[in-house]
């Protein structure tokens, strides 16, 4: 079956087969006992390539390391402590019921598939609910200072999506705190010669010999100089392609390369279209501006937002009445107010700007407002909580948010979707793993805040060491690699870098890489329909030739060269960006941060489809086009229901 004016083709279903029958909250412990071990001799003999040093490639590098194999890490920054994990900021979640409050396994289970959607895995999502119970005690043995409340324990606060209060933080740096405890066991492991690090080395290129994943080909991007590297095992753990719309709230080097160039080799895409957009982001202030700054949702615990209830009212906040305020998300959802999931306040604060009562400039802002919460806890305690978030606001806008409300618009975020893997976290590429928000596991169509982090850990700590051992131990022997594979992955390589330098055209990449990101924004954003997808499928083609002919990469290839970097990760999102508009073209539903337009109900709220779109859409990479494989999705423990937070 094909549809040429859908630009794909369908396939055969693809199915999880590792995951576990029985009941739920046995799986996890039934995979672990079924899976193979590696005796402690053996380890010492097998090799394994990490890419990516941030929360899941940090802790899977340090717990391979100090199991015993023989570890190679890779980072682009110049430190593995710059990953972007460090940029985190409320919290990380986890089932623990310190506060007594009604929380538990099963709880964080369900409201994290119901966060999504209804869109994920339930056998994934109860593995992580379990093994977040482990994540807060591992990351308090390596010193990481969450905030503890008078009695010693460790305090919670509230994220949208949940009635209960379980986010463990470190004021507004938790992301940060939590790198640097992985950080400082990756580093152990480093001095103890189990892990050999090489920062600044960018990935390229996947090695496949016999089928099966065997190793890297990267870029030394100091010197310049192609490099292979060769292992039993690979593992991917680079993060989301959010930069793929320019502006987002990544940092500017994220990128789509490594698993994009993975999915050319054969592995398959989940969901590409399911991107977070994250409703407290600083607004855009100008045309020149090329990143967006956050504002953590542990924010919305105090912050009260609002918007004027007449259109057009430019007066001063503080001269507007309470009377003649709109407080919409406390009026339109009243169970969970100003803590309803990402997407649902998002789209909301997106609606009152569309009706003329936003804010600031060029009325694309709400307001964020903490007065109450001043008068109500006192200054010095509001200051306790988000002091740092606060200081990076007024540095940023020149406002004082203790004095006047915050303004803020949403952004995009994190991506949901990612490397299809299985309940082994493989891919579908034997031998290739992909940990963390680079596959597309656990989050549905909408992430709950504070799982990232819970999720980046489970992976790295907890899940992969169990399920790449036991890969390992069902391979009878690796072989040689085919040096034949590696030659042509390496010429590969070689050949896009010296057609990116031969171009030398009249525009930069990073003045292509805008014009994209606002198709992708404008059309497959927070908002989509048929007509505005069809319309990037048009452009998007026509502007990746215009790329390939005239764009200027200047400088040679031996040596630094940010702009041939910058180059080629543009090249790669042109790619993304099409498949992504293809998936969000062919889901003509409505669901999480994925808003059809055609697909709403008559409040105004996301309309799903669950007869035909209760699958993970899993994307092959071909030559002529891609082919969709669907993996269904059943639920035996939450019953699928339309979402409501009202």
């Amino acid at each position: 079956m094909s549809d040429q004016t859908h630009h794909y083709k369908v396939g055969e279903p693809i199915r999880d087969t590792k995951a576990p029958e029985g009941p739920i909250e046995d799986r996890w412990d039934k995979r672990r006992f079924s899976a193979k071990l590696v005796n402690p001799a053996n380890k010492r003999k097998i090799n394994v390539i990490v890419v990516g040093t941030g929360l899941a490639g940090g802790s899977a590098a340090a717990t391979l390391g100090e199991l015993g194999y023989q570890v190679k890490s890779f980072c682009y920054q110049d430190t593995p402590r710059r990953a972007h994990s460090i940029a985190a900021q409320g919290g990380i979640n986890a089932a623990k019921n310190y506060r007594g409050d009604g929380d538990s396994v099963y709880r964080l289970f369900y409201d994290t598939v119901k966060g999504g959607d209804f869109r994920a895995r339930e056998s994934n999502v109860y593995r992580l609910a379990q093994v977040s119970v482990n994540i807060i005690d591992q990351a308090v043995a390596q010193g990481v200072p969450f905030a503890r409340e008078y009695g010693g324990l460790l305090d919670t606060r509230s994220f949208g999506g949940a009635q209960v209060s379980r986010t463990f933080y470190a004021r507004g740096q938790t992301g940060q705190q939590l790198l640097l405890g992985a950080y400082s066991a990756l580093e152990r492991q480093i001095a103890a010669g189990t892990v050999e690090m090489h920062t600044r080395h960018e990935m390229l290129d996947l090695v496949i010999s016999d089928g099966r994943a065997r190793g890297v080909i990267v870029r030394d991007m100091v010197t310049g100089e192609i490099e292979t590297h060769l292992a039993d095992a690979v593992v991917l753990a680079t993060g989301g392609y959010g930069n793929v719309f320019f502006l987002s709230t990544n940092a500017k080097g994220c990128n789509t390369t490594a698993i994009w160039r993975a999915h050319q080799r054969g592995a398959m895409f989940a969901n590409p279209c399911y991107t977070q957009i994250h409703p407290t982001c600083i607004p855009v202030s100008g045309d020149y501006q090329s990143k967006l700054t956050l504002m953590s949702e542990s924010l919305r615990n105090d912050g009260r937002v609002w918007v004027p209830l007449a259109k057009g009212d430019a007066r001063k906040p503080a001269d507007i009445p309470e009377d003649e305020r709109d407080y919409y998300l406390e009026r339109i959802y009243p169970a969970f107010g100003n803590l309803v999931p990402r997407d649902i306040a998002s789209r909301a604060a997106k609606n009152v700007c569309d009706e003329g009562r936003g804010v600031g400039p060029g009325g694309l802002g709400v307001y964020l407002d903490f007065a109450d919460a001043i008068a109500r806890l006192g200054r010095d305690a509001v200051e306790k909580k988000y002091g740092n978030l606060f200081e990076m606001y007024e540095r940023i806008t020149g406002e004082n948010p203790y004095e006047t409300p915050m303004r803020i618009y949403p952004a995009v975020h994190y991506t949901m979707g990612g490397l299809w893997v299985d309940y082994d976290l493989q891919s579908t590429i034997p031998g290739l793993f992909v940990v963390g928000e680079a596959n597309f596991s656990d989050h549905g169509a909408n992430r709950l805040g504070a799982s990232a982090l819970m999720q980046g850990l489970a992976d790295g700590y907890f899940v992969l060491p169990t399920t790449v051992g036991d890969y390992l131990a069902n391979v009878k022997s690796f072989g040689d690699v085919d040096p034949a594979e590696v030659e042509q992955a390496r010429e590969a390589v070689q050949q896009k870098i010296d057609k990116l330098l031969s171009v030398n055209g009249t525009r930069t990449a990073d003045s292509y890489h805008r014009e994209l990101g606002k198709i992708m924004w404008d059309y497959c954003g927070m908002e989509r329909t048929e007509e505005s997808l069809r319309k990037a499928l048009e452009r998007i083609p026509e502007l990746r030739e215009e790329f390939w002919n005239n764009v200027k990469v200047p400088g040679d290839p031996e040596g630094l060269n940010q702009a041939l970097e910058r180059a080629g990760r543009v090249a790669d999102f042109f790619d993304l960006a099409e498949l992504m508009c293809i998936d969000a073209l062919h889901r003509t539903e409505s669901c999480g941060g994925h808003f059809r337009a055609e697909s709403q109900d008559a409040d105004g709220e996301a309309l799903r489809d669950d007869e035909n779109f209760a699958y993970v859409a899993a994307w092959e990479w071909g030559p002529d086009g891609p082919t969709l494989h669907k993996e269904a999705l059943e639920y035996e423990y939450v019953k699928m229901t339309q979402r409501s937070y009202k």
